[in-house]
């Protein structure tokens, strides 16, 4: 019984780390953003084993640390290139790194990631296929 017991210990924060069995893992999968709206140019892809998020936020790249904790992800401060886009991109990466440099909520629902910054910045996110 204490090797059941265990197991389940062990493995239960990675399945709600990486999603239920119908529900897509957060790690390795890019997803891409549609809230704030970046059309497909925006998206974050989690990584597991070097603890660190990286993607695009519309123009610009951007990555950093990322600590997941059940049901919060701690964002390190952000590392971007600096190009200038159109002024819609460039809003959604003022919007985008609101997330960065702080601790946000998170949840997997299915195929949709949503975070939630203490500031109240809310993004959407889906599992590109």
């Amino acid at each position: 019984m204490k090797r059941l017991t265990l197991a389940v210990l062990t493995v239960l924060p990675l399945a709600v780390a990486c999603g239920g069995s119908d529900t897509t893992p957060l790690f390795g999968t890019k997803w891409t953003v549609t809230s704030p709206s970046a059309g497909k140019q925006a998206y974050l892809t989690f990584d597991q084993k070097t603890g660190r998020v990286g993607g695009r936020l519309g123009c610009n790249a951007v990555g950093a640390t990322a600590t997941v904790r059940a049901g919060h992800i701690t964002l390190g401060r952000p590392s971007t290139t600096r190009m200038m886009c159109d002024a819609s991109l460039m809003g959604t990466e003022r919007s985008l790194l609101a997330l960065f440099g702080g601790q946000v909520g998170y949840r997997v629902d299915h195929d949709t990631l949503i975070l939630t910054s203490g500031n109240g910045t809310i993004v959407h996110a889906v599992a590109d296929k």
